[in-house]
């Protein structure tokens, strides 16, 4: 059976495909969840409006990514810690620490959208990947001070 898939199904396909599956598949996970329609000419024109829709909603998206990261660009963040010996810190400072940091100079980003590798566990000056869009990255100036 030919169906155009509506949206994407991990393994099978992406939005749009036409693709040719076993009518059991079809008739009981695809039809039932409007994850597919049968590939006719009616279907077909639905499945361009739908692509035209979520470019425009993907190009907005990814604009107001760009005018967040500007904001980012010309911030930086100053996280007081209690450290020890050797600057080494109590605990350490984790993507949460760097959101609440954002949050109250204004900034509200998503604590699993900033990018760290591992946790802080030194003062000192991090440049952190925030990452706003899948192609939209920002960088940030951490600073991790002794309180």
């Amino acid at each position: 059976m030919k169906v155009i898939l509506i949206e994407d199904v991990k393994n099978v396909g992406s939005m749009g495909d036409i693709i040719d599956i076993k009518d059991g598949f079809a008739r009981n996970f695809l039809f039932p969840k409007n994850l597919a329609k049968i590939a006719v000419g009616q279907n077909l024109k639905i499945v361009d409006s739908i692509k035209k829709k979520k470019l425009v909603v993907a190009a907005k998206e990814k604009k107001e990514a760009e005018a967040i990261m500007a904001k980012i660009a010309a911030f930086s963040c100053t996280i007081p810690m209690e450290a020890g010996e050797d600057d080494k810190l109590f605990g350490s400072v984790t993507s949460q620490d760097i959101s609440r940091a954002f949050e109250m100079e204004g900034l509200n980003v998503e604590k699993r959208k900033i990018i760290l590798e591992e946790p802080i566990k030194k003062l000192g000056v991090y440049n952190i990947a925030v990452k706003l869009h899948p192609e939209v990255t920002a960088e940030v100036k951490v600073w991790v001070v002794k309180k």
